[in-house]
């Protein structure tokens, strides 16, 4: 079975959108991701911000990359939810901590946090549907 059909064997909640419509999202999002946090890596990296304001970035990034290949490759739902919420956190984490140094870095985390904020609700519920 691909991890779609899977996927699609899953229980969701009736106002799940649709796999396209995620792609789409984080196809919109990944751009700003970048940049923003290419910023911040720059920054740090060159001294001129503390490695420390880096720190959630760098945990943020990683627990986001590793979504996929727990969720569609492990197809562990339930691991899939604590990562999310891991990334959740970690996102409030880097504006709180970028907002004395770059304002512009945490509003532009701003779409990132409501996309993340409905993807850990819909990752819950599924988890919840599905124990």
């Amino acid at each position: 079975m691909t991890w779609i059909e899977w996927y699609d064997s899953l229980a969701k909640p009736s106002w799940t959108p649709a796999p396209s419509t995620i792609s789409l999202i984080w196809a919109l999002l990944y751009p700003v991701i970048v940049a923003s946090f290419g910023s911040v890596f720059v920054q740090a990296f060159r001294r001129k911000l503390p490695r420390r304001v880096a720190l959630p970035f760098a945990v943020n990034l990683v627990a986001n990359l590793l979504f996929m290949p727990i969720f569609a490759g492990l197809r562990s739902v339930p691991l899939a939810a604590a990562d999310i919420v891991i990334v959740w956190a970690t996102l409030v984490w880097c504006m709180v901590a970028v907002w004395p140094h770059y304002k512009w870095v945490a509003f532009a985390q701003v779409p990132y946090f409501v996309w993340v904020s409905i993807a850990t609700v819909l990752q819950l519920s599924i988890t919840a549907m599905n124990w």
